[in-house]
């Protein structure tokens, strides 16, 4: 007899209750993320009535697995030059807000006398916010458009990177018991050193090797491909002491740099959603409920922080970077929540055992509950924010008024600016290239060569001569700056710098230049206005419409600030400028004015009344008879097109078929004709002809 492997039959049971509870909890219209958490509760050992996993060393191997594809999906979407487009206001909260949360937990946790390490790690599981749970949030309450959505897209940009510093310093302090300043700052440079690093590599190399191989690729190859990267990444990582999480996170930003990028985001989507589930579904198991009931006044009590604790993170940061004070509370509530992160940090503190057992069923408990209270913050953030400004003194008020529009009229342009600008990026890519080639040279190069020729004075001359003739190209670009005019370059040193990095930089654009066009634009919405798009339902009762008629800035105070119509911008439209089908609009308002309009451009429900129409059209005979009034008429004469809103697309006549006959054909007594129309207005004609 067969004997089917434990490992085999492990994934089946967590698959399938996965399938049977996810399916419950999008009935439900709940984070489907829960739905795995609880099938993993189910099918562990807390419930012995249904079958459950034996081999639960094998599934954490497999939900290690789901963590690395969890973080080189995440780095598909993350991009480096996103965190450079998210600006500082992004950065600024983000910062603020992980800062306190750190503090808070790592003080709550020692408030209620836990270990040093268990504190540390609750401050690092609550520092996170769930871009899962934000995303489906918004989109459920369409507020996607709004002007402070774009704040908190920003700070989760902010905080994926962050996230991924944490892990690492977490694994530093449980290898060194203790983490001083200088360790800190170290870790910190450490960790930027590898990602220039391995972001300049991939750069150089991935998008001209991809190119060269494109005609070779479909999606079986490119899906192969991205994930034979992803894992070489995560050995590279693994090898140089970090997290193989870090390895995936760094290709997939660096594979989201190429032409390539969408396409295996797209084809990864899959893979990575299987094995999230898996990694989701261990999650639950490792859940007791003895350890909820015994300390639910402590999950409660750490709910509460979380939520005040962001609140307050958020709103103080994002005033500092000079956002209002209505976007700086909804923005506080929207990050009101964990998620997927602070469980990837929760089970780093299990796997490297320096945790106590509680914490992570604590941490599950707290994101669920912030995760079911995240909707309703953020519906209820404009009354908040309403309260708040009715019962927060005049002066205060004022003077966050004031402060705001210090910052916004700030220029900006110093000379510290201008010298980053000109000479920063460049210098910080060619200097960590040349330590590169010296660590690379002094480690790997003449450790092998004294292997071969022993260790000797010559050799170690030769060895630092071959390292200062490899790092000179980048010695030469470290001050030419970003603006220096095109001229021809002096000697083969420039020549080949110049080769070099037209390369890189021709690399590092090519996925820029594909999406160019309807996200390149000015900033055009001043104060707390945004701009916002909208393509334009055929159904909208403005088609076919000039903005005179429209009345948009009449009924709706909203401006329209350009008209997007296939390759064609229209500007600052006039009065008489037409709208259609399918145009993009791009709308200057307040949140409240926006929202007003939003159902005149894409009206609610659309779908539903088309099916609903369709319903009641189909197929359906009808006889002619001696008294009807349509016989000795033509078809296009008679009328009955008109009467039943349809077409007669056949008639049968004396055994002949005469399919789609033409509009001059006479209609005869007998003849059955076949008519596609509304099927109520048919059967009515049909039932007065019998009468």
């Amino acid at each position: 007899m067969l004997h089917l492997p434990e490992l085999i039959q492990d994934l089946g049971i967590i698959l399938a209750a996965a399938a049977v509870v996810s399916l419950i909890f999008k009935k439900l219209k709940q984070p489907v993320v829960l739905g795995y958490i609880i099938a993993g509760l189910i099918v562990s050992r807390h419930v012995s009535f249904i079958p459950t996993v034996q081999d639960q060393q094998s599934i954490q191997i497999w939900a290690e697995i789901g963590v690395i594809f969890l973080l080189f999906g995440l780095g598909l979407e993350f991009s480096f030059k996103k965190l450079a487009q998210v600006g500082k206001p992004a950065s600024v909260t983000a910062i603020s807000e992980v800062l306190v949360m750190l503090g808070a937990g790592y003080g709550l946790g020692r408030l209620l006398s836990w270990s040093k390490m268990d504190s540390l790690f609750l401050g690092g599981i609550l520092s996170i916010s769930s871009t899962t749970i934000i995303v489906r949030a918004f989109d459920e309450l369409g507020m996607k458009g709004r002007s402070f959505a774009s704040l908190v897209f920003g700070v989760l940009i902010i905080e994926d990177l962050v996230a991924i510093l944490l892990l690492v310093l977490l694994s530093t302090v449980v290898a060194t018991q203790g983490l001083s300043g200088s360790e800190l700052i170290a870790s910190t440079f450490r960790l930027g050193f590898f990602l220039v690093l391995w972001f300049a590599i991939g750069i150089y190399l991935l998008p001209s090797g991809l190119r060269w191989v494109r005609k070779l690729l479909n999606d079986e190859t490119t899906l192969v491909i991205a994930i034979g990267l992803c894992f070489l990444m995560v050995i590279i990582a693994t090898e140089v002491g970090f997290s193989p999480a870090l390895g995936a996170f760094v290709m997939g930003s660096i594979l989201a740099e190429t032409r390539e990028g969408k396409r295996v985001e797209h084809l990864i989507e899959p893979v990575k959603n299987l094995f999230a589930a898996v990694f989701f579904v261990s999650v639950g198991m490792m859940i007791d409920p003895h350890v909820l009931v015994t300390h639910f006044g402590i999950i409660v009590l750490i709910s509460v922080v979380t939520i005040f604790g962001k609140l307050f993170g958020t709103g103080f940061g994002a005033l500092l970077s000079g956002q209002s004070l209505r976007h700086s509370v909804q923005s506080g509530f929207s990050l009101a929540q964990i998620g997927e992160f602070s469980f990837i940090i929760a089970t780093l503190g299990l796997t490297l055992k320096v945790t106590s057992g509680f914490l992570y069923p604590i941490a599950v408990a707290v994101s669920a509950v912030t995760t079911f209270t995240t909707p309703y913050l953020i519906q209820h953030s404009e009354k908040i924010y309403l309260m708040m400004e009715k019962h927060f003194p005049a002066r205060l008020m004022s003077g966050i008024q004031r402060y705001q529009n210090r910052i916004n009229r700030a220029s900006g342009n110093g000379i510290l600016k201008t010298l980053w600008e000109t000479y920063g990026p460049k210098l910080v890519l060619n200097l960590v290239v040349v330590i590169a080639i010296g660590l690379a040279s002094r480690r790997l190069l003449f450790p092998f060569l004294a292997h071969q020729f022993g260790n000797t004075l010559e050799l170690r001359l030769a060895v630092g001569l071959i390292a200062i003739a490899l790092s000179s190209p980048f010695l030469v670009g470290m001050f030419s700056g970003n603006n220096v005019p095109e001229a021809p370059p002096k000697n083969k040193l420039n020549r080949l710098y110049r080769r070099i990095e037209r390369r890189f930089l021709s690399n590092l654009e090519e996925h820029s230049h594909e999406n160019e066009g309807r996200h390149d634009l000015p900033e055009l919405a001043p104060w707390d206005a945004s701009l916002v798009q909208y393509e334009l339902s055929p159904e909208s009762p403005f088609v076919a419409k000039s903005l005179s008629e429209c009345m948009i800035r009449e009924r709706f105070g909203v401006t329209v600030a350009l008209i997007e119509r296939g390759n064609r911008k229209i500007i600052t439209p006039g009065r008489g400028d037409l709208l259609l089908p399918y145009d993009v609009l791009y709308l200057i308002g307040t949140d409240e004015q926006l929202s007003r309009i939003h159902d005149f451009i894409t009206p609610p429900e659309e779908d539903a009344v088309a099916h609903d129409e369709l319903k009641t059209i189909g197929l359906e005979p009808l006889r002619l008879k001696e008294a009807s009034p349509y016989v000795g008429k033509t078809i296009r004469t008679c009328g009955l097109r008109e009467t039943i809103n349809g077409l007669i697309v056949g008639i049968e006549r004396e055994g002949r078929r005469i399919l789609n006959p033409d509009s001059t054909e006479i209609l005869k007594a007998g003849d059955l004709l076949w008519v596609v129309g509304d099927r109520r207005k048919i059967s009515a004609i049909a039932q007065a002809s019998a009468e």
